[in-house]
């Protein structure tokens, strides 16, 4: 039985929060030993759980704060079943030498079905006429009922959703803008504009794709709302926190924006069944959802495979391709060799300083490879087995350490 089979087979790894059963069944299949809970856990609850797991799995409800990661004391990294990392402290995790993997492609095609779908559920109005035969109202009316055929979509964020959207979109006849704060390579006719003002009021339909950043806080308020078409409709799927729902409520009161379809809020309910409120509830033409961009059979196969992946990749070879908060990094396995894994601080001479050890330790290094971010650099070291042991201990005893392992 190899070093690392062993080291696996004593790895704890918890998923909570429902997480597909295929992540169980590909944690189970490497060797690993894996605890389930169905709901989220309050900070104070897992910081009481966590003591022992090597992996943790969440979704979107279980919050990482710094209290928390403090009683992890054998965490080496995180995997999050979505796309958004905002309930992590990430760069407490960082500081702690365990990178954070999130899910980026996995639910990408559920949420841009979701917004073609609800482009055109708004243009045609078929909420409100749904819900009036719902009371028993007949009401066959064509008054501001669009097709979606030549109408202008704009997409804020041109991401791996926006991307997708934007394909959906122009495959139904629409024209396609976008608009990121990184230049980025336009799919189809698609056409890329310099501001958020000018894709504003040039669409009849835009779409929000953005993470929860200062830069994206409250990016959709009343002066934004009044630059939009009149009689446009908005779409936000991505943050919460991204559009001011009082200042959207105005709006549409006004006639000014004609419909929205809101996923996301400022406050959501932990576990489901809770009772929720929102300003938009009762508004005609507004369709309400709860953050279910995601939530399809799909997608929750795909992110239940697409994390672990990642995971299993880092307790494996050391590989952090794909991590949010820390150095890209991979370099090959090589099995004759025992492989050391140090993290530590962005700080001058701290590479000398580990040659120097290995160096006057007698040992060899067969593969090496640094990477680094303003914070944190991170080493990945192959080296003789005879010596590693002695390395290692070494390693981790620089001042500027964080965290040192051994791998196999």
């Amino acid at each position: 039985m190899s070093a690392m089979t062993q080291t696996r087979k004593e790895m704890r790894v918890l998923l909570l929060e429902n997480i597909h059963p295929l992540a169980n069944e590909i944690f189970l299949r490497d060797g690993f030993q894996v605890e389930t809970s169905p709901g989220a856990l309050s900070p104070t609850e897992l910081a009481a759980r966590i003591k022992g797991v090597h992996i943790l799995g969440i979704r979107s409800k279980t919050q990482i704060t710094k209290e928390v990661l403090a009683s992890a004391d054998e965490l080496l990294a995180i995997g999050a079943f979505c796309i958004g990392t905002n309930h992590i402290d990430v760069n407490a995790a960082k500081t702690r030498g365990i990178p954070v993997f999130n899910a980026p492609f996995g639910n990408t095609r559920s949420v841009a079905e979701m917004m073609i779908a609800e482009i055109i559920l708004l243009s045609r109005q078929l909420g409100d006429r749904n819900n009036e035969m719902h009371r028993s109202v007949w009401k066959k009316t064509s008054n501001n009922c669009f097709e979606v055929r030549g109408k202008t979509l704009g997409i804020v964020g041109y991401g791996n959703i926006g991307t997708q959207v934007s394909t959906l979109a122009e495959s139904l006849g629409m024209r396609v803008i976008f608009y990121d704060i990184v230049p980025k390579l336009p799919r189809g006719n698609a056409k890329g504009v310099a501001t958020l003002e000018h894709l504003l009021q040039e669409s009849d339909f835009v779409t929000l794709h953005v993470p929860a950043t200062p830069l994206t806080h409250m990016m959709i308020s009343a002066p934004q709302l009044a630059m939009m078409k009149k009689g446009s409709y908005l779409i936000n799927a991505s943050r919460g926190t991204v559009v001011d729902l009082s200042a959207l409520v105005a709006a549409m009161k006004a006639g000014h924006v004609l419909g929205s379809a809101i996923d996301v809020y400022p406050d959501e309910p932990e576990v489901n069944m809770e009772t929720f409120k929102t300003e938009l509830q009762g508004m005609n033409n507004v369709f309400l959802t709860p953050h279910i961009g995601g939530a399809t059979e799909e997608a929750q196969s795909n992110i239940g495979e697409e994390v672990p992946t990642s995971l299993i990749r880092f307790a494996g070879n050391g590989s952090t391709t794909g991590a949010v908060n820390f150095p890209q990094m991979d370099l090959p396995p090589t099995w004759e060799n025992h492989r050391i894994l140090n993290v530590h601080q962005n700080v001058p001479g701290v590479l000398r300083e580990i040659n120097r050890i290995v160096s006057d330790l007698g040992a060899n290094i067969e593969a090496q490879r640094l990477a680094t971010d303003p914070e944190i650099g991170y080493l990945i070291l192959d080296t003789d087995k005879a010596l590693s042991l002695e390395v290692k201990k070494a390693i981790k005893g620089l001042k500027a350490s964080i965290r040192t392992r051994i791998l196999y």
